[in-house]
This record gives C-alpha cells, sequence and structure tokens, in this order.
C-alpha cells in the first residue's frame, strides 16, 4: 500500500537518509524507533514530502511520486492521502475543539459544514472528547489536545495517519491516555507509521518494528524478534541503552 524507494535526504552535506527503503501494507500498524538523529522524523515528513528528498520515490496505492522533480498537483495529492499528528499539538488557538477537527475537512476537502461538523463531533467522541467540542485549546490538557489532534487526523479519513512522536510533549502521567486512543485506532484496522520511544507500546501495537540508525534501517521485523532476538548488534545496543531490563534470547 506504501512504497518508499530509495529515498535520500540531505541538510546540506549532512545526510540524513541514505537510500531508504520500506513498505507497509494496507491496516498494518509500523513502528519506527532509532536514537535522536538516526532520520525517523525526516523519513515520516518526506512520506508526504513535509520535508522533500533529493532522491527517491514515494507510492501509496496506486499513485506514485518521484521525489526529485514533483509537480504542486502530486504533492497535493500526496497529502490528501495522508494525515500527521505532530510532536506538538498545533492547534489553532482562537478556535475550539471542534472547529480545529472540523478545519482540515472544510477548508482542504470542501466539506459542507454541516457535514463536517457531524463528522468531527462523530470522532470527538471516538477519542473521548465529545464533551469538550466547545473548548478552547487554553482549557484542555495537553493529552487533550493531541487527542484533539488526532480526530483532526481521523475526521480526514486518510489511507495512511503518520504518528510523530505523538507522547513525546505530554508529561508522563498525561502519555496513557494518547496510547489509548492510539490502540483504539490500530484495532479498527488504520494503517499507521508512528515514530516513538515509548517501548511497551511498540512491542504491543505495532505489526512490525523498524530500527533506525544513522539514516539507514538497520533492521526490522516483527516486534516480538525486535525486542527478544534482534539480529543486529547495534539494535542490541540500543535496547540495552533505552530498556535497561532488557534481554535478548539467543
Amino acid at each position: 500500500m506504501i512504497r518508499l524507494t530509495n529515498i535520500q535526504k540531505s541538510f546540506g552535506k549532512n545526510a540524513v537518509l541514505k537510500g531508504i527503503d520500506l513498505s507497509v501494507e494496507k491496516g498494518e500498524v509500523v513502528v519506527i524507533l532509532g536514537p535522536s538523529g538516526s532520520g525517523k522524523t525526516t523519513l515520516l515528513r518526506c512520506i508526504n514530502l513535509l520535508e522533500r528528498p533529493q532522491d527517491g520515490e514515494v507510492a501509496i496505492g496506486d499513485f506514485t511520486v518521484s521525489c526529485k522533480h514533483p509537480s504542486k498537483r502530486d504533492i497535493l495529492t500526496l497529502r490528501r492521502k495522508t494525515a500527521m499528528v505532530f510532536q506538538h499539538y498545533n492547534l489553532f488557538k482562537h478556535k475550539t475543539a471542534l472547529e480545529n477537527v472540523m478545519e482540515g475537512l472544510v477548508v482542504a476537502q470542501k466539506v459542507p459544514k454541516e457535514e463536517a461538523r457531524e463528522r468531527s463531533l462523530q470522532v470527538l467522541e471516538k477519542v473521548g472528547l465529545a464533551a469538550k467540542a466547545d473548548a478552547y485549546p487554553s482549557r484542555l490538557s495537553g493529552g487533550q489536545q493531541q487527542r484533539v489532534g488526532i480526530a483532526r487526523a481521523l475526521a480526514l479519513n486518510p489511507e495512511v495517519i503518520l504518528f510523530d512522536e505523538p507522547t513525546s510533549a505530554l508529561d508522563p502521567e498525561l502519555v496513557g491516555e494518547v496510547l489509548s486512543v492510539i490502540r483504539k485506532i490500530a484495532r479498527e484496522g488504520i494503517t499507521m507509521i508512528v515514530v516513538t520511544h515509548e517501548m511497551s507500546f511498540a512491542r504491543e501495537v505495532s505489526n512490525r518494528v523498524v530500527f533506525m540508525d544513522e539514516g539507514v534501517i538497520v533492521e526490522e521485523g516483527k516486534p516480538e524478534d525486535i525486542f527478544s532476538r534482534p539480529r543486529e548488534e547495534r539494535t542490541k545496543q540500543f535496547l540495552r541503552r533505552i530498556t535497561p531490563e532488557w534481554s535478548y534470547v539467543i
């Protein structure tokens, strides 16, 4: 369903992505792990061309974009097939939770306001915030704001949702409520690619784990294999550091 081919991205002389190949099947939840600076977020942002790779192709379904010379129409079509949930909630402060969710439907997809309102209320209920529809972001906790961001992504009915460390900006006690919502979405069979440092979440929710370091995919596989029987020494080193209780099976 999603196919990345030879994705290369540099910032000046710094090569951040060094020819990434990755496929994600429809309904699959793929979690990307790796140390800071490994290229995880950049790869995620290359999927919808928020970051423009210097080379490679991005395909979603039957639609393929060459990253070297994408047209504005190609970029728009690709972005309409995706939705992104950012680290920081990026909500409009002067709009209510409901209005924030409606915005993309009305402005980008030209959905009539009454239909957009109905769809937005449905997804706010799905993330447990129906009672907060008329609240402004300043009256919402960080976890609630992030759940509005997730509702905004769901409302667009995308082919894939991209999560960029969705809990990294939250206080520890608010992480659980956001992860609970993402678990619920995963059970509905929505295709998701998630960059996260939440190891237990990655193990529990993902169909596949991708471990990146220094701009390349070091290893990928089922979560039980990556977490219990990693093949690559670099993966083992990362897991030892990030989860001190980790041990692997020979």
